[in-house]
């Protein structure tokens, strides 16, 4: 069985670019609109300018125009909403926030509980370290180039479910404390929205299962050995830039890991 601890992370591989020589007018334009999306023109919650004003703008007709925001849209980059126009998606909202908390409880709750998903996360510990080398690797930053490694423990309805081990360049997270952790109350991704100007669109994930640690069993509150499901997860910004090497260990007595394939 797999430790808790890093090791190896599998870069996971994009597909192939198609070839330079014909880029599709909507495709030039979503590029461009990653840009400025990339170099907070429009921050997250915000209104993005209409597609007339984008058309005029590139230069383009709004009908490309509407198939580069649709294409944003569909990747959650942006999110549409009728009669008001089109934001810039954030992690503050929920329909964003649990497009990457993927766990849902095995017997359903009724619509409108107050507890339906309560979660709450409680910071272990926060530091500064020299990178492992596969986690270099995997940020795309040098082996021993300081890292901010994060342990954290949520609960669902007051019950453990899951450790997370983060790790997030030092560089881009300047500033990323226990304390500032610990007092937070938003979502994580939406405290480095906010705070450090990162926005995470994209995760590559593999799963596995393993035995929970001594350690890892005493933060649960189970046998040492249980059967945990171990989820490794690299997070990506704006131009496929990883931001963010996560190990979760999650208990799957009453939860399970949910995913729809399109």
């Amino acid at each position: 069985m797999a430790d808790s601890r890093p090791q190896p992370l599998l870069r996971a591989a994009r597909p192939a670019a198609e070839g330079a020589a014909f880029s599709p007018l909507y495709r030039q334009i979503k590029a461009l609109l990653v840009q400025s999306l990339d170099r907070g023109e429009w921050k997250p919650g915000e209104l993005i300018p209409s597609e007339i004003d984008l058309a005029a703008r590139f230069q383009v007709s709004q009908g490309t125009v509407r198939k580069a925001v649709d294409e944003l849209a569909a990747e959650h980059l942006l999110l549409r909403r009728q009669g008001k126009g089109t934001f810039v998606a954030t992690h503050h909202e929920a329909r964003v926030r649990y497009r990457f908390l993927r766990l849902a409880p095995d017997e359903p709750v009724e619509a409108g509980r107050a507890d339906a998903r309560r979660a709450e996360s409680r910071v272990l510990e926060c530091r500064r370290v020299r990178a492992p080398a596969e986690i270099a690797r995997a940020l795309d930053v040098r082996a021993g180039e300081t890292v901010v490694t994060i342990r954290r423990l949520l609960c669902m309805n007051q019950s453990p479910i899951l450790v997370d081990d983060i790790w997030v360049p030092g560089g881009a997270f300047r500033g990323l404390t226990f304390e500032l952790l610990a007092a937070n109350r938003a979502p994580l991704y939406g405290l480095f929205e906010s705070e450090f100007g990162v926005s995470m669109v994209r995760a590559d994930e593999k799963l596995r299962a393993v035995a929970a640690t001594p350690e890892v069993a005493e933060l649960l509150q189970v046998q040492a050995g249980m059967p945990l499901l171990q989820v490794d997860r690299i997070s990506y910004t704006y131009g496929d830039r990883p931001m963010e090497v996560r190990r979760g260990l999650y208990l799957t007595d009453h939860y399970h890991y949910r995913n729809s394939l399109n």
